[in-house]
């Protein structure tokens, strides 16, 4: 079995060392770059398991590139950034990414985290690859959503995630810390405000009424409810 593959973008050469070190202690595969463009480059041809992002880049702003790759490449991202506001980590979990370290970090945090991504990745799921309901067709292997009439809208692989949650828990209610757990994350503000900017995206893209949805309902105070019946396979 091929060990999974960690992409490094970084420009700080002894962050890529100390981390590409760490990860391959671990029995990771990895590649390394100092500059967006030759990372992009690279998944010309390369699929990694998981992409690590420093925000500040010589040669492109980080968060556009987190928001490419989480939505386009469907790739698992997690950013490691010096920036330690609140409002930077809020930014990038909305724009896609699945988590945020803020540097200084110790490289086995890293480990860890990126362990964790994966383990819940390739846990073998109870449902497949593809969920119909109320006209559309959720597409997990490709991350896009294909209506009646054969048009597809993409989606993030963070937004996967919570479309999936819903969807494998019709009718069900699902609370905010069910969501924390299922998902992984910090509780708190940034968790919450970003896990209510990917469901908006995610109405939008199944044309709800933001002011009436009748797939995704707010049960304000508790959480949510998937309203539709779901057929996998």
């Amino acid at each position: 079995m091929t060990a999974p593959l960690v992409t490094i973008l970084d420009d700080e050469p002894a962050i890529r060392t100390m981390l590409s070190d760490a990860l391959q202690d671990a029995g990771f595969r990895t590649m390394t770059f100092a500059r967006a463009t030759e990372f992009e480059a690279a998944l010309r041809t390369a699929r990694p398991d998981v992409c690590l992002v420093d925000l500040s880049l010589p040669d492109r702003d980080g968060l556009t590139l987190v928001h490419r790759l989480a939505l386009e490449q469907g790739a698992t991202v997690i950013i490691i950034s010096g920036r330690a506001q609140v409002q930077d980590k809020v930014t990038g979990l909305e724009l896609g990414a699945d988590d945020y370290i803020i540097k200084p970090f110790d490289p086995a945090e890293v480990v860890a985290r990126i362990r964790a991504r994966l383990r819940r990745d390739t846990a073998t799921p109870q449902t497949g690859d593809t969920a119909r309901f109320n006209g559309w067709v959720a597409h997990f292997d490709r991350y896009v959503l294909e209506d009646d009439a054969g048009r597809e809208t993409p989606f993030s692989h963070a937004e996967g995630e919570v479309l999936r949650l819903f969807l494998e828990r019709p009718k069900r209610l699902i609370s905010r810390q069910a969501m924390q757990e299922a998902l992984g994350g910090a509780a708190g503000d940034s968790f919450d405000r970003a896990m209510d900017v990917r469901i908006s995206r995610l109405r939008t893209k199944l044309r709800e009424d933001p002011r009436n949805p009748r797939l995704i309902k707010t049960i304000y105070g508790a959480g949510y409810i998937f309203l539709d019946d779901v057929t996998w396979g």
